[in-house]
């Protein structure tokens, strides 16, 4: 059975509501303050991840932003949920899943992230302080088109993870654009998971037609 769930952050009002029961007949509406937990940021897309876990013994769930355009078949995609696999969209050619501590080192050394860095690059130069990031994965991914196969992880992942590099950057993490570093990590230590390949699946600056299937 196929459902589509809406976590409404506040913005959709009772006219959203009936267009969108008009076009998806499935859609349920969730409001986000029912997965929000204190233990970790909140806004941004943190209530969707924990969404996510909540619903994801029960289905195989795909998280999707709304400016998002695909452009034809997703044979990927398909193959992803047949075989019960993670996607996540890649960021560049070739990307592939790898070391949490290497990619942290790399990072760390070629960029020297600051306190004023975009969150995003400052906790993945700090990975490599937490404890077991040599056996963790990770892969900077897109989470505005990430699969999760069905049982594949749960929200106490997310919590401790979470606590670990609030430890390490501090309010810092709390900042918009960590519940993406997030989500990459959840994909990226999945037990089967992938990087879609680019630029089939790619944003908008790196379309490449008639090539680009999906568009971010």
């Amino acid at each position: 059975i196929s459902k589509v769930f809406i976590i409404n952050d506040g913005s959709l009002n009772s006219d959203d509501f009936t267009l969108l029961r008009k076009h998806i007949p499935i859609a349920g509406f969730y409001d986000t303050s029912q997965f929000s937990d204190p233990l970790c940021p909140t806004g941004g897309c943190w209530e969707r991840l924990f969404a996510i876990a909540h619903f994801i013994n029960q289905y195989y769930i795909i998280q999707l932003d709304s400016d998002t355009l695909t452009l034809s078949a997703l044979d990927e995609i398909n193959l992803n949920i047949k075989t019960n696999t993670g996607f996540v969209i890649s960021t560049w050619d070739n990307q592939e899943i790898g070391s949490m501590k290497i990619l942290s080192e790399r990072v760390a050394k070629k960029v020297n992230p600051t306190s004023n860095s975009h969150v995003q690059l400052l906790a993945e130069a700090n990975f490599s302080k937490l404890d077991g990031s040599e056996n963790m994965r990770y892969i900077r991914g897109c989470a505005g088109f990430s699969g999760f196969p069905k049982g594949s992880f749960n929200k106490q992942f997310i919590i401790d993870f979470s606590q670990k590099m609030e430890k390490e950057i501090g309010p810092k993490w709390h900042e918009w654009g960590s519940e993406q570093v997030m989500s990459n990590i959840v994909v990226a230590n999945l037990e089967k998971a992938n990087g879609l390949p680019h630029p089939k699946y790619c944003d908008c600056n790196n379309m490449k037609l008639p090539i680009t299937c999906f568009i971010h």
